[in-house]
């Protein structure tokens, strides 16, 4: 290995010029984060995004979010701005983790999208999808206050599926308990509503969002379809629940793709598991796939570009368990031996990393070990968790170390208590 690993410093937007130009003509990009609370993770995807946008014509936005909560953020942020702030429409994320999207981070990439958007013509504005698989109770809500304009068959299919879950209290998990040992189970129901609304009526108005209404109720359908299978999956163990959201998570994308036409090209902002290739990583022992994986083998890989993120140390928002407080956390030194303390003692400071410079390097086609935190973490368990062995420069195309982080600004809970916190919008 040389003295110093290739790298190009980091400090503005600027310095994504040798990124920009390694994407390419690439139809999807892939943006990574190694934790869901970091705010420098954002921010530079955000510097990213912006540019791809404004120089590449990028067409939308796709997160690990839930859909129907990203669509009322899609709507507001191409029609005329009615006035309601940012961080108030993001109130839309009320369900845990609320920080991940709720947050002002987030709330500076609206504001931009917004004042981006409002000088493009209808059908031609910058979208922002959900691309996850979790709201099945929220899609059924959605699905029944629009199936009646689909006429009678498609209202009687979505009032049948919504009251074949409606014991369970609107949690998931009890109804894949309920039905994990018996026949009865609420599939059958949700592929009728699917197939029911999927009989498209012509929309009055192709080129503005009435298309994209009638794609939202068949979206929300299949969420309803793929959540009936994932929270099944999830009480059978393994890795088949993770197989279920990505490859929803994939469809997803493809239909958003399918959606805005041959030419179009979408950023997607997902956490490292998903981003990186799961090929190149120890996931796929336990039979694994991923969004990285599946869209190098449907697009291709010279038209797919992946960027994953990490850092040295710094501080965190995340809860101790499932549904817990967030917390503002301490994010230890890096493990010896990981990829980020190899960055950290080798550069020392923010840089970008590109594939095609490290792949010449005998020892980074080992697996080394690589961060990643979810939004359960705890500091204390680091040395037993929490890195996933890795061949770096295959998972990803390029990677952002960033040597100290700092911890996500979630929004506030109450409605009225909207003030931005010291420097916002923040600017790299």
């Amino acid at each position: 290995m040389p003295a110093q690993l290739p790298h190009h410093p980091l400090q503005s937007a600027a310095d994504l010029d040798p990124l920009l130009a390694q994407i390419g003509d690439a139809r999807v990009v892939l943006l990574g984060e190694a934790s869901h609370g970091t705010h420098e993770y954002y921010t530079w995807r955000a510097a990213i995004t912006k540019r791809l946008i404004e120089e590449k014509g990028f067409h939308f936005v796709a997160v690990e979010g839930d859909w129907p909560d990203c669509f009322e953020v899609n709507v507001a942020i191409k029609q005329p701005h009615d006035g309601k702030p940012a961080a108030q429409l993001l109130q839309t994320f009320n369900r845990w983790p609320t920080w991940m999207w709720g947050n002002w981070e987030i709330a500076a990439l609206i504001d931009w999208l917004r004042r981006h958007n409002a000088a493009l013509p209808s059908g031609h504005k910058t979208g922002f999808y959900g691309l996850d698989v979790y709201s099945l109770w929220e899609s059924l809500e959605q699905i029944m206050q629009y199936a009646g304009r689909k006429g009678e068959a498609a209202a009687l299919a979505a009032q049948r599926a919504y009251k074949c879950f409606e014991p369970y209290s609107a949690d998931p998990q009890e109804y894949a308990e309920a039905v994990a040992f018996v026949s009865e189970d609420c599939e059958d129901e949700v592929l009728t509503m699917l197939r029911t609304l999927q009989r498209r009526t012509p929309a009055t108005n192709p080129d503005g969002l009435a298309v994209e209404i009638e794609f939202a109720a068949e979206q929300n359908a299949l969420v309803a379809v793929n959540a009936e299978r994932y929270y099944k999956a999830m009480l059978r163990g393994g890795g088949s629940s993770w197989n279920v959201r990505d490859h929803h998570m994939m469809e997803t994308l493809t239909r958003l793709l399918e959606l805005h036409g041959p030419e179009s090209k979408a950023i997607v902002w997902e956490h490292n598991t998903h981003v990186g290739d799961a090929r190149y990583t120890d996931m796929v022992a336990d039979g694994m796939v991923n969004v990285g994986q599946l869209a190098r083998q449907q697009f291709g890989r010279d038209k797919v570009y992946i960027v994953g993120f990490g850092s040295y140390q710094g501080s965190v928002v995340a809860g101790k368990s499932w549904g817990a407080p967030l917390e503002k956390m301490p994010v230890p030194e890096a493990r010896l031996n990981s990829w980020e303390a190899l960055l950290h003692t080798d550069i020392g400071q923010d840089a970008l990393l590109l594939s095609s410079e490290l792949r010449p390097l005998p020892a980074l086609q080992e697996h080394l070990n690589h961060r990643a935190i979810g939004v359960v973490y705890r500091p204390e368990r680091e040395k037993y968790g929490n890195y996933v062995p890795t061949v770096v420069p295959e998972r990803y195309d390029a990677f952002l170390y960033l040597d100290q982080t700092r911890a996500l600004h979630p929004l506030p809970t109450p409605a009225d208590e909207h003030v931005p916190p010291d420097l916002y919008p923040w600017g790299v």
